[in-house]
């Protein structure tokens, strides 16, 4: 009786253990087809990226202005560069200039060489200020600033409004978004086959390249132009860039 007893323990052992094959053969068959499936997803994809521009007007100005004395002494030096610079701030701000702000201060020996013996013959004194005006007054402005004191202008670059800009931003990522759609149709529709569904989209960027700067000496042809003489910012470009994965 004893053998039967081992014998029937046996047996139930061995049933379970056919029992919790079945359930992992029953769930291996059940998984395969989504393993098959997730691969098929990762196989039959797409990926296009589109590109949209949107040109917008520069309707202000962004101008970098100084104020250069030299002197025999620092103090000197720095007294005067800082009494030009109070009556240059002082026209700006009659002139309801934006973001009018110090944008660099700088004292520096000036030296001389005589025999190969460095000496020092006086000192150099800057102030640096920028702002913002509108495109349409800054020819008129330039002039006046330089009667006012300012003896340098150091760059005039054109740019669109901060609200202009944001808008462009928008158009110019639907404009990417299209593109890339589209081209993804095309290639889609040439071999036969037909979009089903997005099912990655990055969104790569929708920025406002640096503006053009006018440079010194296209500045200094403007200051000393007729006050009456028009300046025209032209255009400014927004771009962005948009890559769709595309289920097919």
């Amino acid at each position: 009786m004893g053998g039967q007893a081992l014998s029937g323990s046996q047996l139930g052992v061995g049933n379970f253990g056919k029992i919790l094959l079945l359930v992992l053969l029953v769930g291996v068959i059940f998984m395969q087809p989504g393993s098959a499936q997730q691969k098929d997803i990762m196989l039959r994809t797409l990926t296009v990226s589109g590109r949209g521009v949107e040109k917008i007007p520069t309707t202000l100005s962004q101008v970098s202005m100084s104020v250069d004395v030299q002197d025999k002494t620092a103090q000197s030096a720095q007294a005067e560069a800082a009494r030009r610079s109070s009556a240059v701030v002082s026209f700006l701000q009659s002139r309801n200039v934006d973001q009018l702000q110090t944008t660099g201060i700088r004292l520096n020996p000036v030296y001389s060489y005589t025999d190969n013996v460095q000496r020092v013959t006086g000192y150099a004194a800057n102030n640096t200020v920028s702002f913002r005006i509108a495109t349409e007054n800054v020819g008129v402005l330039l002039d006046e600033a330089v009667k006012a004191g300012a003896t340098g202008i150091n760059g005039v670059t054109f740019i669109a409004s901060d609200p202009a800009i944001a808008a462009a931003q928008k158009k110019a990522l639907t404009q990417a978004t299209q593109d890339a759609q589209q081209q993804g149709n095309a290639v889609l529709s040439s071999l036969g086959f037909q979009a089903q569904e997005v099912v990655s989209i990055q969104v790569n960027g929708a920025s406002a390249p640096p503006p053009p700067m006018l440079q010194r000496a296209e500045v200094g042809k403007l200051s000393s132009a007729d006050a009456s003489t028009p300046v025209i910012g032209g255009e400014q470009e927004v771009e962005a860039s948009v890559t769709l994965q595309i289920r097919y």
